[in-house]
């Protein structure tokens, strides 16, 4: 591997990948489109596909997820840019027309699913639709969105970690990442005489990651019991390897007044309440009590609320 990088390069030197000239904008004319708004346009499409495709399959209109989509896509990018500003206040308080710009990132996961949740039910409400079916199915969309939106942080040179000698190191030019986002430990194994920093790659551990959850929640489809379990594998699959991976990232966003992560934090909160929701509701199915929402059968056909209670006062 080269000791000076170009400064459009990437490298993965332990898996013998040097990348050149890898775009963070492309030209059309007189246009400049950043990369990073096109990896993100391409995840919303995939997702809403997988999504229609998954409401095909389980007996719903595909149709309502092309309408909720653009709702879905505004409010969820307006809530991670929110979320973003709330939890980087600092960057912005002094240039407010900033906020605006998101052409550099600044999108944060949890502010996007916080907007889409919001938007997903009032949107069930207004067209009298179950909110928990909606949202298993979208589920699906949002997962597979996320593991191609993270690449956007790839062309970005941003979502990575601390300084890493492993496998998939990642070595980026100095000159291409945000001063902020190198910490003193990466700053410390800089390599005199090279321009670059050598990264864990952060990004593409929470994209395969997500590729794990997407994968056990197509597995759990046809042996889901009751409506809200993909949603619960989501919440709780994707908390579990966000609390680990954002544990090093070096552009951590805290608790305001702290420095603990606040990704960290609702990562491990939503792994617990995945848990504690999911158990509970297995115990109501066990006891035969009303859940008072969809449940399902071993051969994945809908099991009437009556036939549930009747099961379990029989046991």
């Amino acid at each position: 591997m080269q000791d000076i990088m170009g400064e459009m390069d990437i490298a993965f030197p332990h898996l013998h990948i040097y990348l050149k000239n890898v775009p963070k904008t492309i030209q059309i004319g007189n246009f400049s489109i950043a990369m990073y708004g096109i990896v993100i346009a391409i995840g919303m499409l995939f997702g809403i596909l997988l999504a229609a495709k998954i409401a095909k399959k389980t007996g719903q209109d595909p149709n309502i997820y092309w309408d909720i989509s653009i709702w879905l896509i505004i409010f969820s990018i307006i809530g991670a840019r929110i979320y973003y500003v709330i939890f980087y206040w600092d960057a912005y308080k002094d240039n407010l027309l900033q906020i605006f710009n998101l052409r550099g990132g600044g999108l944060a996961i949890y502010g996007g699913v916080i907007g889409g949740v919001i938007t997903a039910i009032i949107y069930c409400r207004i067209h009298h639709l179950n909110v928990v079916e909606l949202m298993d199915t979208a589920a699906f969309g949002l997962i597979l969105g996320q593991i191609i939106g993270r690449w956007a942080n790839f062309f970005n040179r941003e979502v990575f970690g601390e300084y890493t000698d492993s496998l998939f190191a990642m070595r980026l030019p100095i000159s291409m990442v945000r001063e902020r986002d190198i910490s003193d430990s990466i700053a410390s194994h800089i390599v005199s005489g090279t321009n670059y920093i050598q990264v864990h790659p952060t990004f593409l551990y929470e994209s395969m990651w997500n590729l794990g959850v997407l994968i056990l929640m197509l597995l759990l489809l046809k042996h889901r019991k009751y409506n809200g379990e993909e949603t619960l594998l989501y919440f709780g699959g994707y908390g579990l390897g966000r609390a680990w991976i954002e544990y090093i990232r070096t552009d951590q966003l805290y608790l305001i007044g702290t420095t603990i992560p606040v990704s960290m934090v609702l990562a491990i909160i939503m792994v617990v309440v995945s848990l504690f929701l999911h158990l509970y509701v297995k115990k109501r199915l066990h006891d035969g009590k009303s859940l008072h929402f969809t449940t399902y059968g071993s051969d994945g056909r809908i099991v009437p609320q009556n036939v549930v209670e009747e099961s379990g006062k029989k046991a």
